[in-house]
């Protein structure tokens, strides 16, 4: 009589009845059908590719709701007065969280219920986006000028004025006093929080997803299932980036829009879009991808040729296989001593105080081994490489050609992360159709390795230089002082820390502001769907002006599509590594090993990579600026950037990274070329006791033969 089935919980504690259910009857012994077989029907819950459908979804949100702060990024810094290092530490701090508790992911393992603890963690990611959009709520409304609010934005803002008139319109401004230093400092406290609970919440679902998905798929199908686990994954920044396109073209204040509206436009240096949108349409997004995992069974039963190979064990063997064993995972009992040693086979006995002061010897132990240590921080450059570029690239590519915080954030996703995409899904398809050994996936990787470091070179020399701006000295940390100025502004009493450049574009040079360029009139130049700010009257312009708004065209915006298809094409050549390296770890531990394998391996890349990487970034971009201004009482933020020195810094620290990765794959190589040449060796070593055992042998059949 078939087995009843009961409540899940009855259900999880026997996969292997699971496991004849899913054969149906021509998988029962003696080809008998079952009584009832409707009951016996597997649920949906408990097909593996179910699982990495869901798991990719979630993935996918997540990272898009963690992208989509990278893709604002210089939109934050602008809002909220941030420098670039500061912003740097902000995107990475959720991996303060996440490193902190990554440990107990190591020591749960297969403990705890990994598909409803991964939901749990999904919730609290949601949580944390909702709370990232708080700042925006709490904060006064977004200025671009010093005027006071009584009077329309814009209007008469950093004109050339008289004496009188500039020193009433100073006193007007304080104003903007209103937002203090301990208002800013309450916004980008919150601005954190947010950013370490998202770290905590998504501390088991990359570990617990990846382990799961390689635990209950076939052998020869897990590499494909990874492979489409990361590609669609990779979906998450690319589509957090095309939601950060969208948002930053609407006003920060879409919410409250002044009366009569703005004058700005999304090019103008001083536009600040709707960063806080994208959070909340990515938070409802993890919401829905949580909730099928709530349904999903702690265990479930291998794939069906994992099973019909089991079905024929257990026939000849007539032995009852207990809960979470196959056949892969019996062991002779000289292995007792090696599993006993083992932390997970050990780690259901241990408290979690006792599973802490074993875990540094355990680490250690999984860190001599010479591969994964190399496979670690190879994936340590490589990811160095990638959250400086993935936070920072958008405001890069702003200053560098004079581009649009939309249109920055549209090329990297419609270009760098699609080709991404097709890079790690190459990869794992190369892996499952070439059934790629250590050998072969080394080769992959360091070949990947070596043709993006090629295609980073031409980077260096794919820009231009700043373009002149009146009264600034590219040299790093110097600031503007009024004898730095042209005479011609001297009576205007400009105000030092305003910002409303102007462009000469006879001459191509560009003032700090109106009054600076002494400009003592304005007009608004109505043109189809937009209107246009220009100034008159300028004495420091040959022939009094007009001169408009904005900022001056940089020399080079031509090569900013250039610029990121080789970027793209690199991407896409290391993302080829990325589905490789992780067989590398996965095929060269023990099974019992893969979630301690996994979690070391992330608690390495986020302490030594996405934690100080933004920051290292952050800080060289900002060592670049040469005028900082204020805005409204705000902090500081830099208005100029040296081009040179910039594209020279931010590219060369990606180069630092890609070469550190190759080196690490050519050791790898190296290291597993002598390995399969020793075993080569050892096969064709003859056997010292067999070659007695043949010749115990032919020395009885001499006897035999003798007799006959």
């Amino acid at each position: 009589m078939a087995p009843r089935i009961g409540p899940m919980g009855e259900e999880l504690q026997m996969p292997d009845k699971d496991a004849k259910a899913m054969m149906g009857t021509e998988d029962t012994p003696g080809g008998k059908a079952s009584p009832n077989p409707q009951n016996l029907r597997p649920s949906v819950f408990h097909s593996i590719k179910f699982f990495v459908l869901c798991h990719s979804l979630l993935q996918l949100a997540q990272l898009m709701i963690s992208g989509y702060l990278k893709s604002s990024i210089s939109t934050v810094e602008k809002r909220f007065g941030l420098s670039s290092q500061t912003s740097g530490l902000l995107a990475a701090f959720n991996e303060v969280g996440n490193t902190a508790l990554i440990v107990f992911v190591s020591y749960f393992g297969s403990r705890v219920h990994r598909p409803r603890l991964i939901g749990c963690g999904a919730i609290l990611v949601t949580l944390a986006g909702i709370l990232m959009t708080v700042p925006h709520f709490i904060s006064e409304p977004y200025r671009y000028d010093h005027t006071s609010p009584d009077m329309s934005q814009d209007f008469e803002a950093s004109l050339c004025l008289p004496s009188n008139k500039a020193l009433s319109s100073a006193s007007s401004n304080s104003s903007c006093s209103s937002y203090t230093e301990a208002r800013h400092l309450a916004v980008v406290g919150i601005m954190f929080t947010a950013q370490t609970l998202l770290g905590v919440g998504g501390v088991p679902i990359q570990p617990f997803g990846i382990s799961y998905i390689d635990d209950f798929s076939h052998n020869s199908n897990s590499p494909l299932y990874l492979g489409i686990l990361f590609a669609v994954t990779m979906m998450g920044p690319g589509m957090a980036y095309g939601l950060g396109s969208l948002m930053l073209r609407l006003y920060v204040d879409i919410d409250r829009m002044p009366e009569g509206g703005i004058n700005l436009t999304s090019k103008d240096p001083r536009w600040v879009g709707a960063w806080w949108l994208g959070f909340l349409i990515s938070a409802g997004a993890v919401a829905l991808a949580a909730i099928p995992y709530f349904f999903f069974p702690k265990e479930m039963p291998k794939e069906k040729q994992e099973l019909r190979f089991r079905r024929k064990g257990l026939e000849v063997s007539d032995l009852p296989v207990s809960k979470g064993e196959d056949s892969s995972s019996e062991q002779s009992p000289a292995d007792s001593p090696e599993k006993k040693d083992n932390l997970a086979q050990i780690a259901p006995d241990l408290t979690v105080i006792q599973f802490i002061k074993v875990f540094p010897r355990v680490l250690l132990r999984t860190l001599r081994h010479p591969i994964f240590l190399l496979v670690v921080l190879s994936q340590v450059c490589m990811s160095s490489m990638v959250a400086g570029m993935a936070t920072f690239l958008p405001k890069f590519l702003e200053r560098q050609f004079s581009i649009t915080a939309s249109y920055a954030n549209l090329l990297i996703g419609c270009l760098t992360i699609p080709l991404a995409i097709v890079g790690i899904v190459v990869g794992g398809i190369l892996v499952k159709r070439l059934r790629l050994g250590p050998l072969h996936c080394g080769t992959l990787c360091l070949l990947g390795a070596l043709c993006c470091l090629i295609l980073s070179t031409p980077l260096f020399f794919m820009g231009c230089s700043s373009h002149q701006v009146a009264g600034i000295s590219h040299q790093p940390g110097a600031q503007p002082g009024l004898e730095l100025f042209p005479g011609c502004m001297e009576s205007c009493s400009c105000p030092s820390d305003d910002f409303n450049p102007v462009c000469d574009s006879s001459t191509r040079v560009e003032y700090i502001t109106p009054c600076h360029a002494g400009c003592t009139s304005r007009v608004v130049q109505e043109v189809p769907d937009k209107s246009q700010v220009l100034y008159t009257n300028c004495s420091c312009v040959a022939g009094g002006g007009p001169v408009p708004a904005g900022s001056c065209d940089s020399a080079c915006s031509h090569l900013v599509l250039p610029f990121m298809i080789l970027v793209s094409l690199g991407a896409a050549l290391a993302s080829v590594t990325h589905t490789p390296s992780f067989m590398l770890i996965l095929r060269g531990v023990k099974k019992e090993d893969k979630t301690l394998a996994v979690g070391i391996q992330f608690m390495l890349m986020r302490v030594l990579a996405w934690m100080p990487s933004p920051v290292i970034h952050g800080s060289a971009i900002d060592t670049t600026c040469v005028y900082w201004a204020q805005s409204c009482g705000r902090r500081a933020v830099c208005r100029y950037y040296d081009h040179d020195l910039l594209r020279n810094r931010f590219i060369g620290l990606q180069f630092f990274f890609k070469t550190g990765s190759l080196a690490c794959f050519a050791l790898i190589l190296a290291i597993l070329r002598q390995q399969d040449k020793e075993e080569r060796t050892k096969a064709t070593k003859p056997n010292p006791g067999l070659q007695q055992q043949l010749l115990a042998s032919e020395a009885k059949k001499e006897p035999e033969e003798s007799r006959v």
